[in-house]
Order: structure tokens, then sequence, then C-alpha cells
């Protein structure tokens, strides 16, 4: 079923591919709150996006998600779905980087312990509506990891794992939970570096609305059918596969 006529949280929603989510859905009609840590980008994204409802949040710091909920609750009410797509990565070696262990704490604070925290106090709001969804976003780096990110895999997979323990919990419930696993997209994540087999973005989230449009729960976009088809068959290849990548 689509998502039509709802009200929408997109996090990381000022650029990359959680701009072009809120692009796609409010084209279907929906109401979409765009939340990201920078105010700039998220002035940005209304320009292009006039209807877009933005809210400055930095959801690594606990007080600024209650603040952010609580202002869900009182103007937004109807809010009946939200998608946990904002990451950081940081490439580096484990060793040989001095900062390691602060690059460790902001990945797995946005990575993994926001996304958890954002779904325990969006809950309430979410179980009050019609339809509502839990969407959280990861990687096909979940199933084959690449070595440039020491802790990117681990918190995207930490966030698969809690996403299936979370959709076996909430089966009795009316909420539905779903994980949309993206391959590399071409973004301004990369920072000017994207890799040859990026797809665009347009494309990936295309995919990811066809997914839920089937009403699956575990929305694998493009070549990740292929990396967890190749993961189950030849974990050793598909590592080395991923990691020879440029």
């Amino acid at each position: 079923m689509e998502i039509i006529n709802s009200t929408i949280v997109i996090t990381g929603g000022s650029s990359g591919l959680g701009l072009e989510m809120c692009k796609q859905f409010i084209e279907k009609g929906n109401k979409v709150i765009a939340c990201s840590r920078s105010l700039e980008k998220l002035n940005n994204a209304k320009k292009q996006l006039p209807d877009l409802i933005i809210y400055q949040c930095d959801i690594a710091q606990e007080l600024q998600c209650e603040d952010f909920v609580e202002w869900l609750r009182i103007n937004y009410s109807q809010t009946n779905v939200l998608i946990n797509n904002a990451a950081i990565a940081n490439k580096s070696s484990f060793l040989k980087d001095n900062f390691i262990l602060e690059k460790m704490q902001d990945e797995f604070a946005v990575n993994l312990i926001a996304p958890i925290r954002l779904v325990k106090l969006v809950y309430p709001v979410l179980i009050e509506n019609k339809q509502p969804k839990i969407i959280n976003i990861t990687t096909g780096l979940v199933y084959v990891p690449r070595s440039i990110y020491p802790f990117y895999n681990a918190a995207k997979a930490g966030l698969h794992s809690f996403t299936q323990v979370l959709r076996e919990q909430f089966k009795s419930e009316k909420i539905k939970v779903i994980e949309v696993l993206f391959p590399v997209v071409n973004t301004p994540w990369h920072k000017g570096n994207v890799p040859k087999i990026a797809i665009s973005p347009e494309k990936a989230v295309l995919e990811m609305m066809k997914g839920i449009a089937r009403n699956k729960t575990e929305i694998r976009v493009s070549k990740v059918k292929l990396l967890y088809l190749l993961f189950r068959i030849a974990p050793r290849l598909a590592f080395r596969k991923m990691n020879s990548l440029s």
C-alpha cells in the first residue's frame, strides 16, 4: 500500500537521499517534516521544496530529540510515519587515527542510538493514527562490511538487527516496521568522491516507494539484492569483492 495522505517525519531530510524522499513523498500529497542539525541545509531544502516543513534538531542529543517529539505532539499530532534516515560515516584507520574513539561515539550516537530513541519517543504519537509506520534506513553493508568504515557497518548492522526484533515484538500491533537497505547512491554524502557503481537518488527512492507499495518489510534496493544472494552463497567471496571496489 502506498503512503499517501500521511504526515511523515524524515531525519536527515535536508540533503541527499533524505531530500529526495521528501520530494517524492510531497509529490504524492503527503505532509513532510524534515529534521536536520544544519539549519542552513534545512533552509536550502525549503527553497527547493516550499511545502516542506523543517525542524532543526541534532538527533544525537537526547534533550533535542525530546523537544522535537514534544513539538510534533503539539503541532503535528497526526504524524503516522517515522523514517530514520540520518547517518554519518568516517573513513579511518582504527589504529592510526588518534580521534577514532570520538568518531566511534559520534557514529553510534547518530546511526544507532538516535533511531532507537526516536522510535521509543515517537511511537505514542504514531500509534494514535491510521496506518502507522516506522521505516529504518540501512545499507547492503549490514551483510558485507567495507573495511574503510570502522564503525558505520557495525552501527547499521545493529540497526538492522534492532529492526528485525522490533518487527517481531510489534507483530500484534497495528504499526508496520520496514527496513530499506540502500546500495551506493550518488549524494553529497560521498564529498565529491562518488563510486562508479552509485545509482541516482531518484532511482533509489523510487525503488523504495515500489517496495513499500508492495507491502515488503525488507526492501533491498538495486544491487543490494545481488549482494545479499552472494553473501548467502559465498560470504568470503562477497567480502573480497566488496573490499576490492575503488
